[in-house]
C-alpha cells in the first residue's frame, strides 16, 4: 500500500504583555501615617519626623501617579481584559477534502506544491491494459484526502475557482433545532494518525472504506501496541472471521486493519 504524503514547516510564536501599575486588586489608598518622633538626627539636624513626612508624600505622589496611567483598555487603575479565545476556524486542524471526477490527484498536487501538508492515500494494484499486465497506483479514498491547516488558510484553495474549480471541503451536517448547518469536517489528529498507520503498513488485506460498518461502532476502544498496525487505536470487532481494528471517522469513512491477534492489542479505559 503506498501513501503520499508531503509536509510543510510551521513556525509559532506566542506574544506575551506586561501588567500596568496599580492593577489588579493593588490598593491606590494612602499608607497610615507613622507614630510622631520629635528626636532630631544627631548628624544631619533634621527632626526624623520631618523626614518620614517628605519620604512618605513622595511615596503617595507616585502612588497616585501610578493610579492615574491608563491602562490599554483605557480604564484607570484596572486589569487589561483579556484577549478573546482564539476561533475555532484560526486552529489548524486535519480537514477532509473531496473533488469531483476523480482529480483528487491534481488538487493534492497542486496544494503541495503551494506548502501544503496534505496526505493522499493510495494503493497499488495490477490491472490488464491492452492484453498488458500493468501495476497502476489507484486512491484508497476516491475523490478524497486530507489537509493540513487553519479553515481560512485552505479557503484560499476551496474558493480558488480559477485553479480548483473542482474541489470543495467534506461537510458534516447538524441539525439545530429546525434547520440543519454544514461545517468543514474536521478529523482529529488521533485518527490521522492511526489511519496512516494502516493505509501504509506492509500488510494483506486491510480496507479503507467509504461505509460505515456497524460492527466497529460499539467495539471496545484499544490501542495496538505490536506488530505491523502498532499505534493504530479504534475499535476492535471480530469481522470477515477475523479479529481486526478499525479507525471510524464519523460520516465519512472506515479503515479497517488486517487480522490483529489478542496479544498486540491492550484495552483503552
Amino acid at each position: 500500500m503506498k501513501v503520499d504524503e508531503r509536509a510543510s514547516d510551521d513556525v509559532r510564536t506566542q506574544g506575551g504583555g506586561e501588567t500596568p501599575p496599580c492593577a489588579g486588586l493593588a490598593s491606590c489608598a494612602l499608607p497610615e501615617a507613622p507614630d510622631r518622633v520629635n528626636a532630631e538626627s544627631s548628624q544631619t539636624g533634621v527632626s526624623t519626623r520631618n523626614a518620614l513626612l517628605a519620604t512618605d508624600g513622595t511615596a503617595s505622589e507616585e502612588r497616585k501617579l501610578a493610579c492615574a496611567i491608563p491602562s490599554r483598555d483605557g480604564r484607570r487603575g484596572k486589569a487589561p481584559t483579556k484577549p478573546k479565545a482564539q476561533r475555532e476556524a484560526d486552529i489548524p486542524h486535519w480537514y477532509a477534502l473531496r473533488t469531483t471526477y476523480g482529480r483528487e490527484k491534481k488538487a493534492y498536487d497542486y496544494m503541495s506544491a503551494k506548502g501544503i501538508t496534505a496526505f493522499y492515500p493510495t494503493n497499488n494494484v495490477v490491472k490488464v491494459i491492452n492484453g498488458k499486465r500493468k501495476v497502476v497506483t489507484e486512491s484508497l479514498l476516491p475523490n478524497i484526502f486530507f489537509a493540513y491547516g487553519t479553515e481560512e488558510q485552505l479557503k484560499s484553495f476551496v474558493y480558488d475557482n480559477v485553479n480548483l474549480p473542482f474541489l470543495r471541503f467534506y461537510y458534516r451536517h447538524v441539525h439545530v433545532g429546525g434547520r440543519i448547518e454544514k461545517t468543514p469536517l474536521i478529523v482529529p489528529d488521533s485518527q490521522m494518525d492511526s489511519l496512516k498507520i494502516i493505509c501504509s503498513a506492509d500488510a494483506d488485506n486491510t480496507i479503507v472504506s467509504l461505509t460505515e460498518v456497524p460492527k466497529f461502532e460499539k467495539g471496545q476502544l484499544v490501542r495496538v501496541i505490536d506488530g505491523a498496525f502498532k499505534g493504530v487505536v479504534g475499535r476492535v470487532a471480530r469481522w470477515q472471521g477475523q479479529q481486526r481494528v478499525a479507525v471510524v471517522v464519523d460520516n465519512l469513512l472506515t479503515a479497517v486493519t488486517a487480522y490483529v491477534p489478542s496479544a498486540f492489542i491492550e484495552k483503552i479505559i
